[in-house]
């Protein structure tokens, strides 16, 4: 992406967001379902599907027949056998199902691989981010919208820094994946917190009062009611986001708050897919076991023949 496209999205979504005084700002990461779907087997496998293969790949199984959804399904099982023993486990099967669900983050990641890995040799070094991103905005003054394009670009060194988990300023693919996303990654969990901590934290102290966390979320903008969600969020600060009740929100308080320990639907598929397939009991898949109950992982023409007329009809 070049830095003017990059800047001006950026510079639009700051107006859009000011012009909307009220408008709520969330900075929580949830885990986000894994499909819209009832799931309830009783009544078809559609959750199950969409789980498995995300929701566009879904319904690129549904138009076909059962004999290349079971071969097609035969070459996943191969990919989600990481350690090749012939098995697939509760935790392969969780990694796949997290990895169909956040396809869209590998798509924005293989975009911004291309944009960025300038001599193609399968790295991004912090030069080629830099360069491609900043490039000659850091030889102007900074723009009078407040923007500090030298702070952020030392922001984005940090952060890159702490993605390269090997050191050597040359990011992989995962790496810049991390750099990119770092609320999907556990070892980049501290670097959001932190940012969202400087990005709130306006005095400087380390921590975020009622005041600030309020700010971020809500501009009076010379309006003196405020609306109702508001101060919904003001009990919330007082009765749950502060939880020693010293008034205001230390590190710990403000990752309780942003990244939520919320249930985990992908180990939980996971384990009702091994549940539902292990025909011998022995707490693990064989790519036979996967292949003989095709129809729970994935569509096809003959289990729900009809609904993919339609949707053939829809591309």
């Amino acid at each position: 992406m070049k830095v003017q496209t990059r800047l001006l999205c950026f510079a639009l979504y700051v107006v859009h967001a000011a012009s909307k005084p009220t408008e709520k700002k969330d900075r929580v990461h949830h885990d986000s379902p894994l499909s819209n779907k009832i799931h309830d087997d009783q009544e078809g496998y559609d959750y199950d599907h969409e789980a498995f293969l995300g929701e566009d790949e879904a319904k690129t199984f549904d138009q076909l027949t059962p004999e290349e959804s079971r071969e097609r399904l035969g070459m996943i099982v191969e990919k989600i056998d990481e350690d090749d023993d012939g098995y697939v486990t509760v935790e392969e099967m969780k990694k796949w199902i997290k990895h169909a669900q956040k396809r869209w983050i590998f798509d924005d990641v293989d975009r911004q691989w291309q944009a960025h890995d300038l001599n193609a040799d399968g790295h991004i070094s912090w030069e080629e981010y830099r360069n491609a991103t900043y490039g000659y905005i850091l030889d102007e003054a900074d723009p009078e919208d407040g923007f500090n394009y030298r702070q952020m670009m030392s922001r984005d060194e940090r952060r890159f820094k702490l993605a390269d988990r090997d050191g050597d300023l040359l990011a992989n693919k995962e790496e810049f994946s991390a750099f990119l996303h770092p609320e999907e990654y556990d070892y980049m969990k501290d670097i959001v917190v932190l940012e969202t901590m400087e990005d709130i934290d306006k005095n400087g102290d380390g921590f975020i009062d009622l005041e600030e966390y309020i700010g971020d979320m809500y501009s009076r903008d010379g309006d003196p009611a405020e609306p109702e969600w508001v101060k919904t969020e003001r009990e919330q600060f007082t009765e749950h986001r502060d939880k020693n009740k010293d008034g205001r929100m230390d590190k710990e308080e403000t990752r309780d708050w942003i990244l939520p320990s919320d249930y985990d639907h992908a180990e939980a598929e996971a384990k009702h897919l091994l549940y539902e397939s292990d025909a011998d009991k022995d707490g693990r898949l064989t790519k036979q076991e996967i292949v003989e109950k095709y129809d729970l992982f994935v569509g096809s023409q003959a289990t729900d023949f009809g609904e993919a007329l339609v949707r053939h009809d829809e591309f």
